[in-house]
């Protein structure tokens, strides 16, 4: 049987795991008119960053992927997922408290245009209107706090026979806080509809 001559000059016919990884980066098929790329071009291929080398670019890329995670968690926060609430926000007895003030109607929470009210009433000249909207703003806060404490008795007593003794107290402040505040101005947003309490 004849002996195929040699080429001395031909490289190894295997190809190594490095010179696999460098083409297949390269995009450059295997075949006989695809040089092997040099050490230098290997270990440049393997040094090349993941991250974009201008700066400006990865700054960009950056800011969009802050403001895309602070959007998410805006609108979990605005949803009441738990993921996204503070601590004391947490937990299914603040859920509970929240459905509970948010189905409710709470003399609290026209506090505020009350007291804008009573501010314009402070520009009229006359001395007796001013004085009758002074004492109709503390009428009107005095209302708000046996309002708060009423709630409070209630809402503990609900608490207590769902999650039991233990957990009662902890909620009577936090729901007199969101009974104070305008339903529109919320956080987390109302889940449920006035007289939709939660059971």
């Amino acid at each position: 049987m004849a002996k195929q001559p040699v080429n001395p000059d031909a490289g190894p016919s295997t190809e190594t795991a490095e010179q696999t990884a460098a083409r297949l980066a390269s995009g450059t098929p295997l075949g006989k008119g695809a040089p092997t790329p040099t050490r230098k071009q290997q270990e440049a291929a393997r040094k090349r960053p993941l991250v974009p080398g201008d700066r400006k670019v990865a700054a960009k890329q950056a800011r969009e992927k802050s403001a895309l995670a602070r959007e998410k968690a805006r609108i979990g926060m605005a949803a009441g997922d738990d993921k996204y609430l503070p601590a004391r926000e947490r937990g299914p007895q603040k859920r509970f408290a929240r459905d509970y003030v948010d189905a409710r109607f709470n003399v609290g929470e026209f506090m505020i245009p009350v007291m804008f009210l009573v501010i314009l009433l402070t520009f009229f000249p006359d001395p007796n209107i001013q004085t009758y909207g002074i004492l109709a703003l503390w009428a009107f806060f005095i209302i708000a706090v046996i309002d708060c404490v009423v709630l409070g008795f209630l809402l503990t007593r609900k608490v207590r026979d769902k999650f039991g003794a233990d957990r009662a107290e902890k909620v009577r402040w936090y729901a007199a806080m969101r009974a104070l505040q305008l339903r529109v101005m919320r956080l987390p947003k109302p889940q449920v509809k006035r007289g939709q309490y939660p059971h």
